[in-house]
């Protein structure tokens, strides 16, 4: 672990059912925090959350979101446990809890039993729909998310829906809604501590919807003109990702430079050099029949070749690499952005560590997802 991490030093307490709460300790904990797990005595659900790693009954999921974590058993459901978790926050920094609302009062856990007994506590709220409103007693899973966000109605597009017209609204794959209130969980957080010593711990109320609903902002601005995105419609007007012979690109061409750039790319075939496509908007309306060169000319040739050449003259272009190819890739290798870690019945795997770093050296996990209740064992070695 990195000692210059900028939160060494600090300890951070997660009671995380879902993944919103458990990413945003996960971040935290990647900072340098000392993060602790607090688990009933079954674990937390997530370690039973598919898929599992080959050959092994450990979560994936829990794996990746538990890495440099210890884990604390602790049955808030009973006196002693309860017990046991205000010992912990009287020492700890940051609190990030996601029980449900109707739960927290019995467990110690609601906002003013928090405030009374610890406030330099920052304790940070992940739901589903917030801790306050109509809907803060909802229950509400991924797709619930992804869809109550708007995000849903616009999946699948593109290419995926040229090719699959008849398939519903679906989900992004994996867990792309709560990332997001994780995401917003650990920055909320960091703004509460960075005024802790002014204000002392604050109340932090985190909707996930909320979180995924700013990803889709520009969606949302084209309310304010009437302007309804629908998937069928919601897809760059040429361009896109393009099926080559071996794999595919994405191509991305917003500047008229750009598309110069391409037309040269292509080979300057007749079809382009058509002077009305030199204006962007009518490019933008005949966005099919460019397509429909683009796609024939990028079939028959492969990714490397496309990507050298078209980077080479300026097309913004670049390759969708496979997972094993993604950890293979020498750029990832020199910035660290994977590591190899320990898992008990997998052996050492690699393990994407964050996805930002602090100066020089690349950011560091202590260790893989803990045992459970492994914390026990750290507090006894630590007792006199």
């Amino acid at each position: 672990m990195n000692d210059t991490a900028p939160l060494t030093g600090l300890r951070v307490v997660v009671h995380a059912g879902g993944v919103a709460a458990a990413y945003a300790g996960r971040l935290l904990a990647t900072m340098g925090a000392e993060t602790i797990l607090l688990e009933p005595p079954v674990g937390t659900p997530l370690r039973r959350e598919p898929p599992f790693l080959p050959g092994t009954q450990v979560s994936a999921l829990f794996a990746y979101h538990a890495a440099g974590a210890h884990s604390l058993v602790c049955d808030l459901d009973s006196a002693e446990g309860r017990d046991t978790a205000a010992a912990l926050l009287s020492e700890a920094d940051i609190l990030i809890d996601d029980s449900p609302l109707a739960k927290r009062q019995q467990r110690g856990l609601d906002p003013e039993a928090i405030a009374s007994r610890h406030p330099q506590l920052v304790h940070v709220s992940v739901l589903p729909f917030g801790a306050s409103g109509p809907k803060a007693g909802w229950k509400a899973e991924e797709i619930n998310l992804q869809h109550a966000s708007g995000e849903g109605n616009l999946l699948p597009n593109g290419l995926t829906i040229e090719l699959f017209p008849e398939r519903p609204p679906v989900k992004i794959f994996g867990h792309f809604a709560e990332l997001q209130g994780g995401v917003a969980a650990a920055l909320g957080a960091l703004a509460a501590l960075w005024v802790r010593d002014e204000v002392g711990g604050q109340f932090v109320d985190i909707a996930v919807q909320d979180a995924a609903l700013a990803v889709g902002a520009f969606a949302i601005q084209r309310y304010g003109d009437g302007s309804i995105e629908h998937r069928a419609e919601r897809s760059f007007r040429y361009g896109g990702v393009l099926p080559c012979a071996d794999g595919y690109v994405e191509l991305l061409t917003l500047e008229q430079r750009q598309w110069e750039a391409l037309v040269e790319l292509l080979g300057r075939p007749e079809w382009a050099l058509d002077p009305e496509l030199s204006d962007s908007l009518e490019r933008s309306r005949r966005g099919p029949e460019i397509n429909r060169h683009i796609r024939a000319w990028a079939a028959v040739r492969k990714v490397a070749d496309i990507v050298r050449e078209g980077q080479a003259a300026g097309v913004p272009l670049a390759k969708y690499n496979t997972p094993a190819e993604v950890l293979r890739d020498p750029h990832e290798g020199v910035r660290g952005l994977f590591q190899p870690v320990a898992i008990e019945g997998a052996g050492a795997l690699d393990m994407l560590v964050s996805p930002f770093r602090f100066g020089d050296a690349p950011s560091r996990l202590r260790c893989g997802p803990p045992a459970l209740g492994d914390y026990g064992k750290v507090l006894a070695e630590a007792a006199p």
